[in-house]
């Protein structure tokens, strides 16, 4: 079955035009919103992929209908594919997997996106890498310095309790816990 889905970002905008289009192609089930396409919780978009079955085709009139960005495109042409379905833009003829030639677009698509993550990761750890090179501590600051730990570890050998310790330093017993481990 052909399902349409047509959106427009503000009330006062109409889906009139879209929805033509659609019908126009053939859809005989129209998922219609009124909501920004930067919204996560677009739930007439989330009610098309529940009820996608093999074989279906989703049509959109545009490809900014369906995607904010590169990545928000490919994630949803995966959900697409992964219920056995297909897709076909009608204002951008190449996002079509209806055709062999569009599938080969949209996986070249893929292909670049996976590589674009693995620069992007490879790069952030080379930065953590050399951050750490230069002594930039990760994560959240201890809780005490130095010297504070120090007189923690010898408050505890001395016997005081672990409750009594974390109140003068004003930290969670845990922190207290983690030292005393950390001696031992």
């Amino acid at each position: 079955m052909k399902i349409g889905y047509a959106r427009v970002s503000t009330l006062d905008q109409h889906l009139d035009l879209q929805m033509q289009a659609l019908k126009k192609a053939g859809c005989r089930k129209i998922f219609r919103e009124k909501v920004s396409g930067v919204s996560r919780q677009r739930p007439e978009f989330q009610r098309m992929l529940e009820q996608l079955r093999a074989g279906d085709t989703i049509i959109v009139w545009r490809l900014d209908r369906l995607a904010r960005s590169t990545r928000d495109l490919l994630e949803t042409m995966e959900a697409i594919r992964e219920g056995g379905a297909r897709f076909q833009s009608l204002s951008e003829p190449w996002a079509d997997t209806t055709t062999h030639a569009g599938k080969l677009i949209m996986t070249v698509f893929a292909g670049i996106a996976e590589f674009e993550r693995d620069l992007i990761r490879e790069r952030t750890k080379a930065g953590r890498d050399a951050a750490r090179g230069r002594g930039v501590r990760f994560g959240r600051p201890r809780k005490l310095n130095p010297q504070q730990a120090k007189l923690a570890q010898r408050l505890i050998s001395e016997g005081n309790s672990v409750r009594q310790i974390a109140e003068t330093f004003n930290v969670h017993a845990a922190t207290i816990y983690r030292l005393s481990e950390a001696a031992a």
